[in-house]
């Protein structure tokens, strides 16, 4: 069954009569079609029982024909009232539509009101954002093949990330390096902005790469990812350039360990909580425990950070299908911050990994 169709059936089954869906990567997820349509207007409308339509730009409309969307496609210009459309072409179909899905974690509340005011008669029960986090839980095989491709991506911008790391080269630069030589690869986007941290700068988790140069003897981290067809990867390593001081190689090491066991232990039944905890347990032993101060991991697919949380309190069931990241981490300030990360997808009997660059420490020569 098509993501469309299985989004079609819950509207009927809960006697839905509409669904506005506006975050762009669910339109995409929906219709095939990704733009960020920006502060413009942009949705899907989405009826149990006829045809969906595509709203938006009309610049977009001709990229969305294109695109394989086979159902109506209708634009606006930036002078018109976009909301008095969409509700004309709502009341071609529904005269009046009464119970609602919206994405409740997305539609910002100026929006929710102009949809409140076009139909007044109407009530708002459904949250599609529910709905969709369900829908993507669970990733088909083509799904998964999508994101194996773009794992591969990724293993290929960690080869050229530590090709060029050298003494007197800033992070920005390593970035750079990074992007351009995936670009001439044909790889136009990344999933995120690129990471390269270099020795205390890594202790700042999800910091910006700076214009700071990478010294001898310090730990580089890298966290990047790739979109391949609309599909996500996201991995982490660090390395040793030269001789970094025992303190850090110790957090790497028991980074490290936290990582493979948990990453060992990953199969269908376990709880997510579980997963978590047998990566914490590890780095606590080593009296770090402090220094991990997010969940182990999300999940992921056509956006880098998806339901669900890797995290204490989830005793959600690790089933065959689900796709999410354990990545341990250790930040110390002023010292070092270490990461490890593979984005997996769970097997019947344990797990796979997307990525495949050796995770045990590599020494770059300075």
């Amino acid at each position: 069954m098509n993501h469309l169709q299985n989004l079609q059936n819950w509207l009927a089954a809960n006697h839905y009569d509409v669904a506005y869906i506006s975050n762009p990567t669910n339109v995409a997820y929906f219709s095939g079609f990704f733009a960020d349509p920006e502060e413009r207007v942009q949705a899907l409308l989405v009826f149990p029982d006829q045809d969906p339509f595509f709203f938006g730009p009309q610049l977009e409309v001709e990229a969305v024909k294109a695109s394989g969307w086979t159902y109506p496609a209708y634009g606006y210009l930036d002078h018109e009232k976009p909301f008095a459309l969409i509700a004309e072409q709502v009341k071609h179909r529904q005269a009046q539509p009464k119970r609602w899905a919206i994405e409740k974690d997305d539609l910002p509340f100026g929006r929710y009101e102009i949809l409140q005011q076009a139909f007044p008669e109407a009530s708002f029960p459904g949250d599609a954002s529910r709905f969709i986090e369900q829908a993507k839980l669970i990733k088909t095989p083509a799904e998964i093949a999508e994101m194996v491709a773009a794992g591969k991506e990724a293993d290929y911008a960690f080869e050229v990330g530590f090709k060029a790391i050298q003494a007197g080269r800033t992070e920005q630069e390593v970035v750079a390096e990074i992007e351009y030589a995936l670009m001439k690869r044909g790889v136009m986007q990344m999933s995120f902005d690129t990471i390269v941290q270099a020795g205390a700068n890594a202790a700042d988790p999800h910091g910006d790469p700076k214009a700071t140069k990478i010294q001898p003897d310090e730990l580089v981290l890298f966290d990047l990812g790739t979109v391949h067809n609309g599909y996500m990867s996201d991995a982490t390593r660090t390395v040793a350039f030269g001789q970094p001081s025992a303190k850090a190689l110790d957090i790497h090491k028991v980074c490290l360990e936290a990582q493979l066991t948990a990453q060992a232990a990953a199969k269908p039944g376990l709880t997510a909580a579980k997963l978590d905890h047998i990566a914490r347990s590890v780095i606590e032993k080593a009296g770090y425990g402090d220094y991990f101060i997010h969940r182990l991991g999300h999940g992921i697919g056509t956006s880098t950070h998806e339901f669900p949380s890797i995290m204490e309190g989830n005793d959600m069931e690790l089933q065959p299908g689900m796709c999410f990241s354990i990545e341990p981490g250790i930040y110390i300030p002023g010292v070092a911050g270490v990461r490890i990360e593979d984005c997996i997808h769970i097997t019947a009997t344990g797990n796979e990994p997307f990525t495949h660059t050796p995770k045990e420490l590599q020494y770059i020569k300075n």
